[in-house]
């Protein structure tokens, strides 16, 4: 792996760097400010935008090995080692924890601040459920490999299009048959009751594709023809495979992105809404852990996202409001709305830049 600049995260470590036990940090609101400035959110962010410009206009098809792929196929043969308890389970099988216990055994000799960061990959144990905070957790650890010099920016778009892909492919298969619930979920109004990131790099895949346009969503056949390609796609099918339903209802926030004509506003959009529905959520964040790698100091260079011109001309043209869509209204969407997530779907939509 070619070592590369600063701005592409030259390796940090040398002989005399001491790594520590990561910890918990965040533990109220009070603390997400901090978080916000710290040198860790500003090398995640880095590298989750890294990440993103790295997988425009390419296909999960596209030609890329790496051994963390083995290690995640070997994980998931555990599964058919571990199956599920046959009695009944209310909440989720119990059986996960086998899983979990494995997985703490077979990475116990790696390094003292990687190993925690992985094992909280997977989910949580103790409550059975899997959540977009486990998922920072796996990016988290990509992160970490990539500041100690193990992959270099070349080796960005295996690590979305190859390994966090087969990452995903594992986490679907733990959450069919372990049935985790699912972490901090908005619910039906939020973009996914388990996944996050999988939108925004997918939405990057598909921002000049000719054909597959933010409304090809409702396209049955189109989902099946590319869903193997584009991760966006791909959690379409996941979510009609396992919910029931018109797609409208059980997904509306999906529904109301698919009216987005430009993928590419989809995708600065979605970041705006990983920021503010994600990573400043405590519920989220709470269980992150902090060490020299990713510390909780304040950061030498905080990370802004940009404002693109043309979204910040259109600043205020969007209500500040739920407001009615195309969506077709029933009587339990109507219920259930919430507010803010329905408005920043909007605001997308009409090109303002706050929410989504």
């Amino acid at each position: 792996m070619a070592t590369t600049d600063s701005t592409n995260f030259t390796p940090i470590v040398n002989k005399e760097h001491e790594f520590v036990k990561p910890i918990k940090v965040i533990t109220d609101q009070s603390d997400i400010k901090e978080w916000l400035e710290s040198e860790a959110y500003a090398r995640l962010l880095t590298f989750i935008t890294s990440l993103n410009d790295s997988v425009v206009n390419k296909k999960i098809s596209d030609p890329i090995a790496s051994k963390i792929i083995a290690a995640l196929e070997n994980m998931s043969s555990w599964v058919d080692e571990i199956p599920p308890l046959k009695t009944p389970q209310r909440f989720g099988n119990k059986a996960f924890r086998d899983w979990m216990s494995r997985l703490e055994q077979e990475w116990h000799r790696a390094n003292v601040e990687l190993v925690p960061c992985f094992i909280a990959s997977f989910g949580n144990s103790l409550r059975i459920d899997y959540g977009s905070g486990h998922e920072l957790s796996f990016v988290a650890w990509l992160c970490c490999l990539n500041l100690l010099g193990i992959f270099g920016q070349e080796d960005f778009s295996s690590l979305v299009l190859k390994v966090f892909v087969r990452y995903l492919e594992l986490i679907r298969r733990l959450q069919r048959v372990y049935m985790l619930e699912p972490a901090g979920s908005h619910g039906v109004w939020g973009l996914d009751d388990h996944q996050f990131l999988p939108y925004y790099w997918g939405s990057a895949q598909l921002r000049d594709h000719r054909r597959i346009k933010p409304k090809s969503i409702l396209s049955d056949d189109i989902i099946e023809a590319y869903g193997d390609e584009y991760m966006y796609l791909a959690c379409i099918r996941f979510i009609k495979e396992v919910k029931r339903g018109p797609f409208h209802e059980h997904s509306p926030l999906l529904y109301d992105i698919s009216a987005v004509p430009l993928w590419a506003k989809i995708n600065s959009g979605l970041l705006k809404m990983y920021v503010d529905e994600a990573l400043k959520k405590v519920p989220v964040v709470q269980h992150f852990l902090f060490g020299s790698l990713l510390p909780y100091a304040p950061a030498q260079t905080p990370f802004i996202i940009a404002t693109p011109a043309d979204d910040a001309a259109n600043i205020n043209t969007a209500p500040s409001t739920s407001v009615t869509t195309t969506r077709p209204t029933t009587k339990s969407t109507a219920a259930t709305r919430d507010q803010n997530l329905s408005a920043a779907a909007m605001r997308l939509k009409t090109g303002g830049n706050s929410g989504l």
